[in-house]
């Protein structure tokens, strides 16, 4: 019988938290940039800094220091800078990547760089890690195969730059002790790039109410919080359970259709979200027998 901490029961509540939110960011995203609510570049910009106005707001809630916002320091700037790549190469990739495709690069994406740095760590995975990887994301592709086109080299670079950007920043927050001063630093660290961001592209500004109201939603919620809710539940995973839980976002995704868009079950929905659970508890299992890293982390605190 397999016994489960009460710290294992908390880690599973925040990963699936984060990962609904990722669900709906990338929702948000999707429906903001094909309806042409909102061009790219201000989705970014308007995404981020709804996310830097949310940390004020929190930060102030929870302490009326002045100097409540924490202050710059040369070590959680490159996070900051994975953040920020992340999110504009996201947004510029779905302006022409169809869903299915653009999951597949980015999750692929994702899972080689988080098992690389693994592996380089000195982490050496076990047969069983290896299949449940496999099986889920084998799982993620017949997903999203219907949908799968072949996209344009430089929009399949684009999200590939993404997945490495965000598996950069999610290893990043692995050594978090702090995830809400420390998500919050990343996101304000941004603000000169957007501003930057901003500048370049204003001949391409296209702005709606409807795609302004979408990008505070995806950067005030599904980004401030989901992502601070993810740097919680990275104090508890290992990098290679990190990077192969990320795969149930497209089924989540999917999940969500059915309820809030009355979108039927499929028989491909279900086999999908068996082997992608059937992995990722492959991977969890295969894990248990050894010392991971993440039990010598310090334990996180909001």
């Amino acid at each position: 019988m397999i016994e489960v901490s009460p710290e294992k029961t908390k880690t599973f509540g925040y990963t699936i938290i984060a990962l609904m939110a990722f669900a709906a960011n990338s929702v948000l995203c999707r429906i903001a940039l094909k309806d042409n609510a909102i061009d790219a570049s201000s989705f970014t910009a308007i995404r981020l800094l709804s996310g830097i106005a949310m940390f004020v707001i929190l930060l102030s809630l929870k302490s009326k220091k002045s100097n409540d916002m924490p202050k710059a320091t040369n070590g959680n700037r490159w996070p900051a800078l994975m953040l920020f790549l992340y999110a504009v190469t996201f947004s510029f990739a779905y302006v022409s990547l169809d869903t299915g495709t653009g999951a597949l690069v980015l999750f692929g994406a994702v899972q080689l760089t988080m098992i690389t740095a693994s592996i380089i760590a000195g982490n050496r995975l076990h047969l069983s890690e290896w299949l449940g990887l496999v099986i889920s994301f084998a799982g993620l592709v017949y997903l999203v195969y219907p949908s799968i086109t072949t996209p344009s080299i430089f929009d399949f670079l684009l999200m590939a730059v993404s997945g490495v950007a965000w598996g950069a920043y999610s290893l990043a927050g692995r050594g978090s002790s702090n995830p809400l001063r420390d998500t919050a630093l990343n996101f304000k660290l941004t603000a000169p790039l957007v501003l930057i961001l901003a500048l370049m592209t204003i001949p391409l500004i296209n702005i709606s109410l409807e795609g302004v109201l979408l990008a505070v939603m995806s950067g005030a919620f599904a980004s401030a919080l989901g992502y601070t809710v993810w740097y919680i539940a990275l104090g508890g995973l290992s990098a290679t359970e990190a990077s192969v839980v990320q795969l149930l976002v497209p089924v989540i995704a999917a999940m969500g259709g059915v309820l809030f868009v009355s979108e039927s079950i499929t028989t491909r929905l279900v086999v999908a979200s068996v082997l992608v659970l059937g992995g990722i508890l492959t991977v969890v299992l295969g894990g248990c027998p050894r010392i991971e890293t993440v039990a010598r982390k310090p334990p996180f605190r909001l």
